[in-house]
């Protein structure tokens, strides 16, 4: 198999993998992970009561304000914050930021019982403003489906839960590891044609 071939290979296996960890713009960065899994998370299936993790990580590009919102597209809201900063479609407000600031929130959430047998959407709402002018983030961070079912774990109490402080989110290795086999793959082949 030749160079040209095999580059364009791994070219097409590189752009068919999805990764929407991250939403930006001119004026930031928003990243957010659902139970440790980057945003957007699909497939999840929740039982009402059952608690979930949401980080969200803003990282301004200017000298301005930001303001952050979590919410629900829905008419019935789906979910309640068991702890966090804020509660849902409450806007957080960061006036006079700078260039490089950056802040990381963390929500624990519940799926209520209000909506059941269906999705609930959990979106982030970013707005990062400069002299009057507004440059909006916004994304879905998780898509669950809600059962029809209680859940009968233990729900996280401010005894029980660990400190968002230190709650990382796991890594996305697979990605490394292609990318690393990528890069590897073409220096052996460029060795090899050299030689």
């Amino acid at each position: 198999m030749n160079f040209k071939k095999l580059f364009f290979i791994l070219i097409v296996l590189l752009f068919s993998f999805q990764v929407a960890a991250a939403a930006e713009n001119e004026y930031g960065i928003v990243r957010a992970w659902f139970n440790g899994e980057n945003a957007t998370v699909n497939g999840i299936q929740l039982k009402i009561g059952e608690p979930v993790e949401v980080k969200v990580e803003v990282i301004s590009r200017i000298d301005g304000n930001s303001y952050l919102e979590l919410n629900e597209p829905g008419v019935t809201k789906g979910f309640e914050v068991l702890e966090g900063p804020s509660k849902l479609e409450e806007m957080i407000s960061n006036p006079k930021i700078t260039n490089g600031w950056s802040n990381t929130y963390f929500w624990v959430l519940k799926p209520n019982g209000n909506w059941k047998n269906g999705n609930a959407p959990i979106n982030v709402f970013v707005s990062f403003s400069k002299k009057g002018n507004q440059k909006p983030i916004q994304f879905t961070i998780a898509n669950p489906y809600i059962l029809d079912e209680q859940y009968s774990g233990a729900v996280p109490t401010p005894e029980t839960t660990a400190s968002p402080a230190g709650t990382q989110a796991k890594e996305t290795p697979f990605l490394s590891v292609i990318f690393m086999v990528g890069a590897l793959l073409l220096v052996w082949l460029l060795g090899k044609e050299k030689s």
